[in-house]
């Protein structure tokens, strides 16, 4: 026996109400005999585990325009000094302060660049008068960039002005820095860019 009051509730139950209430029911019931039930929240959450359980977890920027988005890399591998890791999965960094997660489409595809056969790994050197270029070590590339360096400043610094004033400026040389750097490092980089004399000093972030 329904009481007054069910019983008037049930006699003002709109035709729209009650396909809405059928509708609900159903789906509820429907879960449940696929076995989610109330652990439904539980069970989607730990398909994403599943995949990653094993994998490393490293916080990397973008490499991309100047925004500076942050992003998890997860790569499988056991680390050894011999082991090469082999990265399976790239998403945005929901805890980063610049894109809480998101990504734009070139970010959500750094997975294929990664992995493009066509990526450089090392850098190239070209000698003067050669048409082609030939793979060098960090060693080398980094040394003769120091070394054309000193020899362009040690050439064109100018201490004083025409009309004696101390300057300390070296113009024929500029850098152009990373937009993607976290602020110490651009500080530090300002910092050695400056004390050199450079003058022509810029961001990628204004290209």
């Amino acid at each position: 026996m329904l009481s007054n009051s069910a019983e008037r509730e049930t006699m003002n139950l709109s035709r729209r109400g009650f396909v809405k209430l059928t509708g609900a029911t159903l789906a509820a019931s429907s879960l449940d005999v696929l076995g989610f039930g109330f652990a439904g929240e539980a069970l989607a959450a730990s398909v994403r585990t599943f995949k990653l359980t094993h994998a490393t977890e490293t916080r990397n920027t973008c490499t991309y325009c100047s925004v500076a988005c942050g992003i998890l890399i997860y790569s499988m591998g056991d680390r050894a000094k011999n082991a090469r890791s082999n990265i399976i999965h790239i998403e945005g960094d929901p805890d980063h302060p610049v894109n809480r997660g998101t990504l734009c489409p070139k970010g959500s595809a750094l997975l294929d660049v990664v992995h493009a056969p066509t990526r450089l790994t090392a850098p190239r050197y070209r000698a003067p008068g050669s048409s082609a270029f030939k793979q060098v070590t960090w060693e080398f590339a980094l040394d003769r960039i120091a070394k054309l360096m000193k020899e362009d400043r040690d050439k064109n610094f100018v201490a004083k002005n025409a009309a004696g004033t101390t300057v300390n400026r070296w113009v024929t040389t500029g850098m152009l820095a990373a937009s993607a750097s976290s602020n110490e490092t651009a500080y530090v980089t300002w910092k050695v860019v400056r004390s050199f004399g450079m003058l022509v000093f810029d961001n990628q972030a204004r290209v």
